[in-house]
């Protein structure tokens, strides 16, 4: 699954998942243009990719501001002249609370990160992805798309069902002009997201459930890794998906089967 020669945008390339991507893609041998929130969390993954071996342009910008993006992808094709393969990765949980709680700045800085901010991720890179042909993956998750049993995630669960509709929408669209678009979906990751996510008064929300003996039929109580999530996203936009468009990939143990 070589990706030699080939340029990579991964947005939210500063920790987690995005982070995991951007140093596996840069170990297939991709270009990586590793885009943080801030400067520092994109020089920080780009010192890791460097000091294996691998080539990085690290960039600061926010994906939820279309002048931001259009202005990253500028810059790519300016110092790198193409743009292959776009992981559109950045997202927050936002606020997590009852509908009536959540206020609309709330509601709309969780969908303009996660919905939004996917939309201009494409938009603008779709110039530089048709004249070669290129991959996409958007990151969305189990929640909004099999799942709807996290309390008070309404915001979140209703970003993450978008993106699986524009990114099917967008792999019919982009596929004549030889662009593919899936999606993975993931399910408990070990990342540091849950760190940044407001909850209030959630804790009553929802059906009470009892699960088996852990509600992860491949591991139990264990979640997956970054790392997991990135070999999805390798395997689907390298050219062993070359037939493989418009799909999402569960990475999730199969918890969405039970939860």
């Amino acid at each position: 699954m070589s990706l030699e020669g080939k340029v990579a945008l991964v947005t939210g390339a500063g920790s987690g998942i995005g982070r995991a991507t951007a140093v596996r893609l840069a170990h297939d041998g991709a270009t990586v243009v590793a885009l943080g929130h801030r400067q520092e969390s994109a020089d920080d993954v780009a010192a890791e990719i460097r000091a294996a071996g691998g080539s990085v342009l690290a960039v600061a910008g926010d994906v939820g501001d279309a002048d931001s993006v259009r202005g990253v992808v500028d810059r790519i094709e300016r110092e790198l002249g193409r743009l292959d393969v776009v992981v559109a990765n950045a997202g927050v949980n936002g606020v997590w609370a009852p509908i009536e709680e959540i206020e609309p700045d709330e509601w709309a800085h969780t969908l303009t990160t996660n919905l939004s901010g996917t939309f201009h991720t494409v938009r603008y890179a779709v110039p530089l992805l048709v004249r070669q042909g290129g991959a996409v993956v958007v990151v969305s998750s189990i929640n909004g798309n099999r799942t709807f049993t996290t309390p008070g995630a309404s915001a979140y669960s209703t970003s993450k069902a978008g993106q699986v509709a524009f990114a099917r929408m967008a792999a019919v669209e982009l596929g004549p002009r030889g662009v593919r678009v899936n999606t993975v979906c993931p399910g408990a990751i070990d990342t540091e997201i849950d760190d940044n996510t407001e909850q209030r008064d959630n804790s009553d929300l929802g059906l009470p459930v009892e699960y088996p003996a852990g509600q992860i039929p491949l591991t139990g109580t264990e979640p997956g890794s970054a790392a997991q999530v990135a070999d999805a996203v390798a395997f689907l936009v390298s050219d062993a998906a070359s037939h493989v468009t418009g799909t999402e990939v569960f990475v999730d143990g199969g918890q969405s089967l039970i939860v």
